[in-house]
C-alpha cells in the first residue's frame, strides 16, 4: 500500500504527497475578495510542505456566503488575487485547490468572533434560500424555498465559478455538499420536503447535486480533477446516512468525480456526534471500498503516525488536515521528519530541518 509521502496521481495532476490543507473559513474577506491574509495563510502551508492546499469555501453568489466576511468567486474581479495565490502555491510545490460553495439556509450569520448567530437583514444580513421553507433553528428566519428556475440559475452560478477558478489557475475543483449547506440540504430528508422532481425519493434528492456536478465536469478540462465533499451521515435518525452516501458516490463516480472528501454532520442543530481521533475515517474507508472511488479522510487527524496509518491501511487516498494546520503550518515537514521520509525543504529553512 502507498504511504503518506508517496505521490498521488489524478488525471494529469500529481500531488507530491497525500497531505492536504482542508478548507477552513478565515472570515477575512470584504465583498468576497481574497487579500494578504489569505495569501499568507495559504502559501505558508505550501512552504510547510502540504501536497495540496485548498481555499476556504468560496461562495458562487453573494447570498451564498455563510458570513459577510467569507471568500467569494461570483465575479470576475475576484480572479486577480486568487491567481496570485495560485501562482505562489505552485512556486512552493503545492497543488492548488478551491472549494465552491453555497451556504443555503445557513447563510447570513455573524462570524464566530461576533457571536456566530443569525445576522438579520436589519444588521446587514440577507434572506437565505433552501430546498424547503424550513429554518435551521427555531429562532432562525424562514428561508425562501427555491423555484425550479432558481435551481437552474444556481447550477449556472456553480459553472461560472468553476470557469473563474480555471482562469485563476486552480488545479483541483471541489464542490461543497456537506455540513448542512445548500447542496447537502437537498440530499437530506430532514431539510428537503419538496414534492417536485427535486424532493422525495433518493433519486430526486440527489438530482440537484448531480446536475451541478455534471454541468461543472462538462466545462472542466479532462486533466482537472473534480472532488465533492459530503457529509456521509447526518447522525440523526431518518436523515441522510452512510448507505445513501455510498449509493450517491457510485453515481458521482459515473459523472466524472475523482474523489469524495468524507466529512459528516451539520444538517440540524444538536446532532450527537461521537467526536474523537479520526472519527470520520470509517466513512472514507467504506465509500472507497463499496463505491470504488478515491476518498479523502478528514476530522481530528493530528498525528503523523495516525495519518500514515490511514493511507497505509487503505482507508483513504489522502488526508485533509484542518485545525492542526492552523496550529502548525509546517505539519507536513514535521510529519516527514517523524516518519523518516525525505521531503524537499526551501533552502532558506534547510539548516533547521537537517
Amino acid at each position: 500500500m502507498p504511504h503518506l509521502f508517496e505521490p498521488l496521481n489524478q488525471r494529469s495532476v500529481t500531488f507530491s504527497n497525500r497531505i492536504a490543507v482542508s478548507p477552513m473559513c478565515q472570515y477575512s474577506s470584504e465583498n468576497g475578495f481574497a487579500n494578504d491574509w489569505h495569501f499568507i495563510h495559504l502559501v505558508s502551508r505550501a512552504v510547510g510542505g502540504a501536497g495540496l492546499v485548498i481555499t476556504e469555501a468560496a461562495a458562487v453568489e453573494a447570498p451564498g456566503r455563510i458570513t459577510p466576511q467569507d471568500l467569494g468567486i461570483w465575479e470576475d474581479a475576484h480572479i486577480e488575487m486568487l491567481a496570485r495565490i495560485v501562482e505562489s502555491l505552485h512556486r512552493h510545490g503545492s497543488v492548488a485547490g478551491i472549494q465552491l460553495a453555497h451556504a443555503g439556509r445557513k447563510a447570513s450569520t455573524a462570524t464566530p468572533g461576533d457571536g456566530d448567530g443569525v445576522l438579520w437583514e436589519s444588521e446587514g444580513g440577507w434572506r437565505a434560500i433552501a430546498p424547503s421553507a424550513i429554518p435551521f433553528e427555531s429562532e432562525s428566519p424562514t428561508p425562501k424555498a427555491l423555484s425550479i428556475e432558481e435551481i437552474q440559475n444556481l447550477i449556472e452560478s456553480f459553472v461560472n465559478a468553476a470557469r473563474r477558478s480555471l482562469e485563476a489557475g486552480f488545479d483541483v475543483i471541489e464542490i461543497h455538499s456537506a455540513h448542512g449547506y445548500l447542496l447537502h440540504e437537498f440530499l437530506s430528508p430532514l431539510s428537503n420536503q419538496r414534492t417536485d422532481e427535486y424532493g422525495g425519493s433518493f433519486e430526486n434528492r440527489i438530482r440537484f447535486l448531480c446536475e451541478v456536478v455534471q454541468a461543472v465536469r462538462n466545462i472542466l478540462p479532462d486533466q482537472t480533477p473534480l472532488w465533492v465533499r459530503i457529509s456521509a451521515t447526518d447522525w440523526v435518525s431518518n436523515g441522510w446516512d452512510i448507505e445513501q452516501s455510498i449509493a450517491l458516490c457510485s453515481k458521482l463516480k459515473s459523472l466524472g468525480v475523482d474523489l469524495i472528501d468524507c466529512s459528516s454532520g451539520g444538517i440540524v442543530p444538536g446532532e450527537k456526534i461521537p467526536v474523537g481521533a479520526g472519527y470520520q475515517t470509517s466513512f472514507s474507508d467504506r465509500i472507497r471500498r463499496e463505491a470504488k472511488i478515491a476518498t479523502g479522510a478528514v476530522g481530528m487527524i493530528t498525528a503523523p503516525e495516525q495519518a500514515d496509518h490511514i493511507i497505509r491501511t487503505g482507508q483513504a487516498d489522502i488526508v485533509l488536515i484542518g485545525r492542526e494546520m492552523l496550529r502548525d503550518p509546517y505539519w507536513a515537514r514535521r510529519a516527514a521528519k517523524q516518519l523518516r521520509q525525505s521531503v524537499s525543504v526551501p533552502i532558506q529553512y534547510d539548516r533547521a530541518w537537517k
